[in-house]
Formats: C-alpha cells, structure tokens, sequence
C-alpha cells in the first residue's frame, strides 16, 4: 500500500482556507457525525478533554469515514505521547504551549525518525496499515503535518523565530490563554487580544507559513478569516450542543409563560 496522503497538510500547501471545530466530548460517535456533516477539519482535544490515547484512537477510526481531517491536539510535547499518537496514525499534531524556537525544534524532532529527530522505531502499527505501507520508516515525514500553538505573550514575542523553525508546518493562536497571559483573561476579543492574534499572524505571513486561529463563535470567525488566517476552528461539538440546549429551553420557557393548552 502507498503512504496515505494528509489532505490537511495538502490544503494548506494550497492555502485553502479551512473551517474546523473542536471535539470535547471524548466520543467517537459524535466524532463521526461531525465528520459527515462538512466540517474542512475536527480538533481532536488531549489537552482539556478528558480523551486518552485510547480513546483518540477510537476517534481517528470514527474520522476515517467521513469527510473531515483529524487534527490530534497533544496534552504536551512529550515525546512518548507523540510517538504513540504517531503510531496510531495521527498525521496532524498540534503541540500547545510552545514558547521559544528551541520547544518547535523539540516538537519536530518528536515526530521524526533517526537522524533526523527521536522517533521511536516500530513496525506494527496503524499508521503503518500494519506494515502495509511500502517503505514506511522511509515516507511517513513527508506526511506529518506539525502545528505549534502560540498562547502566550511570551510565544508572541517569540513568533518570528518559532515560525522560522523547519518541519514547524503552521502556527495556531490560542486566544483563551493568550488572554490570561496578557492579564484580561477570558476576554478573547479584547483589542490588546486581537493585536497579539495580528501579531502571530504577521509572522507566519513573513515565514511563508499558514497560520490558524480558534474563534469562539462564527462572527468571531468572520473576523479572522478577513483577517487572513488560512485554517479556522469554531466553538466545539459541546459548545454547539450546549448552544441548541440553551435555545430549545429558552423556547420551552416562552410556551410555559402562556400556560397550559386552551388558555389565553
């Protein structure tokens, strides 16, 4: 078998500009159907989800059916992790939390196999269609998609040299954290925000590297993407469950405010 292409690196070499969403529920049945339902890409969440590498698995099978590309979003940079999400077949990683060129270069190296970084060597494993793939060891780097996560004013001040790193494929602004970095936390649209989220964005620009942002909501995302920013996350899968809760009660709530049936 040939190496499966990773139609999200593809896009973005053709700055194809793509609209995601988060999956925060650790399921793979919801994983799925956001997969059907035309979503360019679905963040699968490490970090602040409770998903495990089992369960991230079980979520790249459930992605493989649809339409979207799975993008695997590490607790950290560890290296054990990497290579065990890299085994089971995740080509896009997003590393959070990276600060300084040297955390890129580490996060790089991670995925690489000797020389040319610290891959671990295994044969047997889904990325490998289970030694399937034709020379393996060989091609799986030319696939592998790296997105590093700026998130705080630190990184900010650090973009132009993070960008500049090779093998960082993309960076990706984080404006929760960015918030709390810059001392007005949880307001992500605050004007000191948004020029730091400009900021990152000049960096990639002058890198010649895509650059990628999470947007709470789809104005929010309108905004950055006449901004200029090539891949975009909006809300999650239980933002938007919550969100239709919210809306279906509100709904309830007025019917039961003009009382029972046959009333006035």
């Amino acid at each position: 078998m040939d190496l499966p292409v990773n139609p999200f690196k593809a896009a973005l070499a053709q700055r194809r500009r793509m609209f995601g969403t988060w999956l925060m529920m650790d399921n793979p049945v919801t994983a799925e159907a956001l997969a059907f339902a035309g979503f360019d890409f679905l963040v699968i969440d490490m970090e602040h989800a409770a998903t495990d590498v089992r369960e991230a698995r079980a979520q790249l099978q459930a992605i493989a059916g649809g339409a979207s590309s799975p993008v695997v979003r590490l607790p950290s940079a560890d290296p054990v992790v990497v290579k065990k999400l890299l085994d089971l077949g995740a080509q896009t990683l997003m590393f959070p939390m990276i600060e300084t060129a040297d955390a890129a270069r580490c996060a790089v190296s991670s995925t690489r196999y000797p020389p040319q970084g610290v891959r671990g060597v295994a044969a047997m494993h889904r990325a490998s269609r289970y030694g399937t793939v034709d020379r393996y060891l060989e091609k799986a780097g030319s696939e592998l998609c790296v997105i590093v996560q700026i998130e705080t004013a630190q990184a900010v001040a650090n973009a132009a040299q993070i960008a500049a790193v090779e093998g960082a494929d993309a960076l990706f602004v984080g404006p929760g954290d960015l918030s709390g970095s810059l001392g007005v936390i949880g307001q992500v649209s605050h004007p000191q925000v948004l020029e730091h989220v400009e900021r990152v964005l000049a960096a990639a620009r002058s890198a010649a590297k895509p650059a990628g942002v999470l947007a709470a909501n789809e104005e929010i995302a309108e905004r950055y993407a006449k901004l200029g920013f090539d891949f975009i996350a909006i809300a999650s899968d239980l933002a938007y469950m919550m969100r239709t809760a919210t809306t279906a009660l509100a709904s309830i709530a007025a019917w039961r405010k003009r009382g029972p049936a046959g009333t006035a």
